[in-house]
C-alpha cells in the first residue's frame, strides 16, 4: 500500500504485509515539480494520490512574459512563488491576498508561569547555598582584605557548586523538565550558566589563594602550590577547573561549528567528571558544607540530580526502545542531498510524540551504532510509521542514505516544545529555509485555518515536499509561499524587511512565528519580527537554532 506523504498521517488505515511496499513508486508517478520533461529525474520517493504540478502550471517566474504557458496571478492561490513588484501595494506579485480573520484570542494557556516558578525555585536554591556561608560565620570575623578574600573565596565556591548540580540537571533530559521549560529555554539558560560556572570558579581560585597569601605573607605563586600540594583533594579540584576550562573552551560557537560532533559531545561528557572531582574537593575542604543544615542540603541536591540523571539518561530511553522496538522500514530520496528516513515500530499509538518534535537517533549498524544525532520529525505521528528528514551535511548524514530496511534503532525523546501546542493566537506564520522544513511541514498538520508558510529556498530544486505542502495547504485552509534566489536577488533582498514581511503577513504581530533553518535566516527573520513589534512570547524557534 503507498503511504500518501501529504496526507493527515494522523489518519492512514490499520498495517499489511505490503504497507511499505509502496515507498519506492514507479519513477513515472512523481517528478520534480520544476523539471521539464526532457529533465525528469529518477524518482523513488513514495506515489501521489495526485501528480505534482506540470511544468505549465507554475506560477510566473520574474522575468515570465504573459503567454499561453504562464499562470494568472490568483489572489486566492494557495501557494506560489512570490516575487518582487513594482506594481502591488503589498511591494510582492503571484498572489499575496489573504484573508484577515478578526478573532484574535489566544486557544491555549501561555507556559510563562511554568518558567517562571522555575526560576524561582533556581534563585531560591542559589540563595540557600550562599546562606549557607552566611549562617556559618559570626558577626565581625570580616574585618580586613585577607577575611574578605576568603568569605568572597568561599561565597563564589558555593556558588559554582550549586551551578554545576544545576547544570548537569538541565543536561539529564527528563521529560518533565523538557515540558515545563522548553529545550529552547534549556539550551539558553545551559550556556548562561556555564559562562557564570566558569567565572564563579575562576573567582573561587583567585580569591582563596589571594586572601591565604595575605594570611601567610608570601607571593601569590607560592601560596598557590603551597594549596595544590597541601590541602585534601586539590590534585583533583585541579583537574576539574582545567576541564571546566575546556568545555567552555570548546563550547564557544564557531569552534563547535568546526569540530567533528562526536569529538565535542565526547569533550561535553567530561562535565560529569567535572561534578565527581568538584563535589570531593567540596566534601573534603569545604567549610560550608559541614553545618547542620548543610549535611542534608548538598547530598539532598546531589541526589536529585543524579536520580535525575539516571532517570532521562538510562530508564525513559531503555523503556522506550523496549516498548516500541524501532527499526529502519525505507530510505527514500526527496531532492537535491536530502532523504527521508521511514521508522517502523510497535506501539507507536503510545508514543507521546508530537508534530514539530525532535529525537536523538542512534542507527545500529556497523557505520553509526556508536554516535546519535538529533532530527526533527517531517511528518505528523501516526499508529504506523515516523520520518525523519536528512540533509546531507557531513559523513554521518550521508552514510544514513545507505541505511538498510531493518537496520534497529536506537531512539530517546522526544523533546522540544516547537509545537502548536504553545501557540498563544488564533493564526501563525511558520517560516522555514533548508532543512528547517522538516519540522515546519509537520506542524503544518497541527496548525489552525489561515496559517502562512513562507519556504526560503536558494534554487528551485532545494524545494522539498513541495506537493505534500500544496495539499496540506488546501486540507488546512493554510497558504504556502515560496521565496527563491540567492541572497542578493530582490525577492530574497525584500522577504526580511519591515515592508517585505508586512507586505506578505499584514498581521504578523497577530501571528505566533515558527522560525526553523540557517542561523543567518534565523537571526535575519527575528531581528525583523522585533522591529515589526512582534512579542517575544508569540515568537518559536527551534532548539537547533541557538
Amino acid at each position: 500500500m503507498a503511504i500518501p506523504a501529504f496526507q493527515d498521517q494522523r489518519e492512514l488505515p490499520d498495517d499489511d504485509d505490503g504497507y511499505f511496499a509502496g515507498l519506492r513508486a514507479d519513477p513515472r508517478d512523481s517528478w520534480d515539480s520544476f523539471a521539464g520533461p526532457a529533465d525528469r529525474p529518477a524518482w523513488n520517493g513514495p506515489s501521489h494520490a495526485a501528480a505534482p504540478p506540470s511544468w505549465d502550471a507554475l506560477p510566473e517566474w520574474p522575468d515570465q512574459e504573459p503567454g499561453p504557458l504562464s499562470t494568472p496571478a490568483d489572489p486566492y492561490r494557495r501557494d506560489a512563488i512570490v516575487v518582487e513588484s513594482n506594481t502591488s501595494p503589498t511591494g510582492w506579485k503571484a498572489g499575496t491576498g489573504f484573508p484577515m480573520p478578526e478573532d484574535d484570542r489566544p486557544p491555549a494557556e501561555a507556559t510563562s508561569g511554568n518558567r517562571l516558578f522555575t526560576v524561582m525555585l533556581f534563585f531560591s536554591g542559589l540563595a540557600t547555598s550562599v546562606a549557607l556561608w552566611l549562617f556559618d560565620t559570626q558577626a565581625g570575623a570580616v574585618n580586613d582584605t585577607a577575611t574578605m578574600m576568603l568569605a568572597a573565596g568561599r561565597v563564589t565556591g558555593l556558588v559554582g557548586g550549586y551551578l554545576l548540580f544545576i547544570q548537569l540537571l538541565m543536561m539529564s533530559r527528563v521529560s518533565w523538565l523538557e515540558e515545563w521549560v522548553g529545550s529552547r529555554d534549556l539550551l539558553r539558560w545551559h550556556r548562561w550558566l556555564g559562562t557564570s560556572l566558569l567565572v564563579a570558579v575562576l573567582a573561587h581560585i583567585v580569591t582563596i589563594v589571594y586572601g591565604y597569601a595575605l594570611l601567610a605573607q608570601t607571593t601569590v605563586v607560592d601560596q598557590a602550590w603551597s594549596v595544590i600540594t597541601t590541602f585534601p583533594e586539590m590534585i583533583s579540584a585541579t583537574v576539574a577547573t582545567g576541564l571546566l576550562v575546556l568545555l567552555s573552551f570548546t563550547s564557544i560557537r564557531w569552534l563547535r561549528t568546526h569540530l567533528p560532533y562526536e569529538l565535542w559531545h565526547l569533550i561535553h561528557l567530561t562535565g560529569y567528571l567535572v561534578l565527581l572531582l568538584g563535589y570531593g574537593h567540596q566534601v573534603a575542604t569545604g567549610a560550608d558544607l559541614s553545618g547542620r543544615f548543610a549535611s542534608y542540603f548538598w547530598p539532598g541536591l546531589g541526589a536529585l540530580v543524579l536520580a535525575a540523571l539516571v532517570w532521562g539518561r538510562v530508564v525513559e530511553p531503555v523503556w522506550l526502545n523496549a516498548r516500541h522496538r524501532f527499526s529502519v522500514a525505507e530510505v527514500v530520496a526527496e531532492g537535491a542531498n536530502t532523504f527521508s528516513i521511514y521508522i517502523a515500530a510497535k506501539n507507536l499509538d503510545k508514543l507521546p510524540a508530537q508534530a514539530g518534535q525532535f529525537m536523538r537517533w542512534r542507527f545500529l549498524n556497523a557505520n553509526g551504532w556508536w554516535q546519535s544525532h538529533p532530527f526533527s520529525l517531517s511528518a505528523a505521528p501516526n499508529e504506523q510509521w515516523l520520518r525523519l528528514t536528512v540533509t546531507v551535511a557531513g559523513g554521518h548524514t550521508a552514510k544514513l542514505g545507505d541505511l538498510r530496511p531493518g537496520t534497529p534503532v536506537w531512539a530517546e525523546g522526544p523533546f522540544g516544545t516547537f509545537t502548536a501546542q504553545r501557540r498563544t493566537r488564533r493564526r501563525a506564520l511558520l517560516i522555514a529555509g533548508g532543512s528547517g522544513i522538516a519540522p515546519i511541514r509537520a506542524l503544518l498538520e497541527d496548525m489552525p485555518p489561515d496559517t502562512i508558510v513562507i519556504y526560503r529556498a536558494s534554487r528551485p530544486d532545494e524545494l522539498v515536499f513541495r506537493a505534500e505542502l500544496e495539499e496540506l495547504a488546501e486540507q488546512r485552509d493554510a497558504w504556502v509561499r515560496y521565496i527563491v534566489g540567492s541572497r542578493t536577488d530582490p525577492g530574497p533582498r525584500r522577504l526580511f524587511t519591515e515592508a517585505g514581511l508586512r507586505g506578505l503577513v499584514p498581521d504578523v504581530n497577530r501571528r505566533d512565528v515558527y522560525l526553523c533553518g540557517p542561523p543567518g535566516l534565523v537571526g535575519a527573520a527575528v531581528a525583523t519580527l522585533k522591529q515589526l513589534e512582534v512579542p517575544d512570547s508569540q515568537l518559536h524557534l527551534d532548539p537547533f537554532e541557538f
